[in-house]
């Protein structure tokens, strides 16, 4: 159930994880209520931080890690670090799960990350060597903790109903006039149906929002707005209607998105297994705490990367193990 807050929770799910600083000796203590369990040394943390603080950079430049971000305004090494450290405590707490489901590895399972491990560990630059301190075996370690959190995932929620009908699913694309003038959305009616005037591009400058042209799924909006709309065939313009305090028009371009309601099929799967999942990791979360702390946090400086530049290490997880 993995993810990367946009990326984290979902692996078995779908997922795609962490990112990068500098490598420092010395572990990463855990400390559960329940037992005290040994937390990831700071090599195999590096690896996670690496990979994002690299990606991170590959998109935005080093320029990001000054940028503020959030309500509290942090600057943006902060709050990346933070998440790696909450993606760390929920990979931990998922394998304590684990133990306690007694979920294991095949020896098929490790031969295939034993390989993973060492193509992974033989793509890492001098550089990326240097700057994690990982070896293989902690390259390795990392693989099975993900992949045996991926596992818990599939086998805790293999029951679970993943069959979402097509109606459930539906979308649609739409070209929408929205208007604060209920007048003036009458007239623009006049001029779309009696006159014939092109539907897009009046919207395009006649609505106040600024994107006119929208796909829209079953439960995405409001009651009012898909009692006009979805009943649409292609083609055809909904009557002036009010929601929200805005007055629309809405003509359907299709009534039937085939490729983005199948998108949306495998979203709404992936959420309603997520949810199954979370229910049990939740209750389990809660007497289990996990907390992960040592000086590796307020060490590292992700703006100094020492030349690594390794970004994949999910990506390869991914490609192999999915």
């Amino acid at each position: 159930m993995i993810r990367w807050k946009k990326r984290i929770w979902a692996a078995a799910l779908s997922a795609a994880l962490m990112a990068g600083a500098s490598g420092y000796g010395g572990g990463i203590p855990i400390v559960s209520e329940v037992r005290e369990t040994e937390g990831y040394p700071d090599a195999q943390t590096m690896l996670i931080i690496a990979t994002e603080a690299n990606r991170c950079r590959q998109v935005y430049t080093d320029q990001i890690w000054q940028v503020k971000v959030g309500a509290d305004d942090e600057d943006f090494q902060s709050y990346l670090l933070e998440e790696i450290r909450t993606f760390l405590k929920e990979l931990k707490t998922m394998n304590l799960l684990a133990d306690e489901r007694e979920i294991s590895l095949t020896s098929q399972e490790r031969e295939q990350l034993g390989e993973l491990s060492g193509e992974y560990y033989d793509s890492l630059t001098a550089e990326d060597k240097a700057y994690t301190g990982a070896g293989e075996q902690d390259v390795y370690d990392m693989y099975e903790a993900y992949h045996r959190a991926n596992k818990l995932v599939d086998e805790l929620t293999k029951d679970v109903d993943l069959e979402i009908s097509d109606s459930e699913a539906k979308v649609i694309r739409v070209q929408e006039i929205r208007l604060t003038d209920q007048a003036k959305a009458q007239e623009l009616y006049r001029r779309v149906t009696e006159e014939g005037a092109d539907f897009a591009s009046v919207a395009r400058s006649m609505s106040e929002d600024g994107a006119t042209e929208k796909a829209v799924g079953r439960s995405e909006r409001s009651k009012a707005y898909e009692d006009a709309v979805f009943s649409l065939e292609a083609g055809q313009i909904s009557q002036v209607f009010e929601d929200g305090g805005s007055w629309y028009i809405v003509r359907c371009a299709d009534d039937y998105d085939e490729e983005a309601t199948l998108e949306r099929k495998n979203r709404l799967a992936l959420q309603r297994k997520n949810q199954a999942f979370r229910q049990i990791y939740d209750a389990f979360a809660a007497e289990h705490p996990v907390e992960i702390s040592g000086d590796i946090w307020g060490s590292v400086s992700l703006a100094d990367s020492g030349g690594s530049v390794t970004t994949d290490f999910f990506e390869r997880y991914a490609e192999r193990m999915e």
